[in-house]
């Protein structure tokens, strides 16, 4: 299948005008689990769109905390990165391969063409910055209001909604960092998540398919 036939695929909302010249102007990337696309601080020349598989987006503290954001999946953009290209802005968040993935890298002048030339791409981005603008809230309301131990089950629930997943691969220290809180605490959280039946953990391992059931079965 060629370039322009995925694209459509993907993206069957697109006009075919704009389909073409998103076409003609993008690079077909790669990802490997793992692989970050964008660092805090870096100048973005081009922005993703998501062919398939997921990407996380997080905020780094000074301090090296992080913020999971949210994520992107198959047919979404980062409006986040879009904003940063509005002008010569660095960027403020870090992308990174949740798994292998495929993405569109287009160069970041063609934003304000497609903006004018195309309803199709207008009414995207401004379907992406809702979407992402009342995720952020979401985070806001559990930063404020969520006890931690909410937050983690969170942190996994919304883990299992947007790439479907139920294991974690990573350390306690991986999950602190996004929640802005010690391993210990983190430890101590899950073994009591532990206790209830509700998640196994093993050495880098945390199978939390026992609380998606649970969800899925109330």
């Amino acid at each position: 299948m060629n370039k322009s036939s995925v694209i459509k695929k993907t993206f069957p909302f697109l006009e075919k005008g704009l389909t073409e010249e998103i076409s003609n102007v993008s690079e077909i990337r790669d990802l490997a689990a793992g692989m970050s696309i964008l660092g805090e601080g870096d100048y973005i020349k081009s922005f993703p769109m998501v062919l398939a598989g997921c990407l996380s987006v997080v905020r780094l503290s000074d301090d090296g905390n992080e913020l999971l954001l949210y994520y992107l999946n198959q047919g979404e953009i980062c409006a986040m990165a879009l904003t940063c290209c509005m002008g010569p802005q660095k960027s403020n968040i870090r992308m990174t391969a949740e798994e292998d993935s495929v993405i569109l890298t287009v160069p970041v002048e063609y934003i304000e063409k497609w903006m004018s030339d195309y309803r199709s791409w207008k009414e995207f981005m401004m379907y992406s910055y809702r979407k992402r603008f009342d995720e952020l809230i979401e985070i806001i309301d559990a930063i404020a209001f969520m006890k931690l131990d909410e937050r983690l089950i969170r942190f996994f629930r919304e883990r299992f909604r947007s790439t479907g997943k139920t294991v974690f691969t990573g350390t306690h220290q991986d999950i602190a960092l996004q929640l802005n809180t010690s391993r210990e605490v983190i430890t101590r959280l899950l073994r009591n998540l532990e206790r209830n039946n509700l998640v196994i953990t093993e050495r880098h391992f945390i199978d939390y398919s026992l609380l998606v059931k649970k969800d899925t079965s109330l």
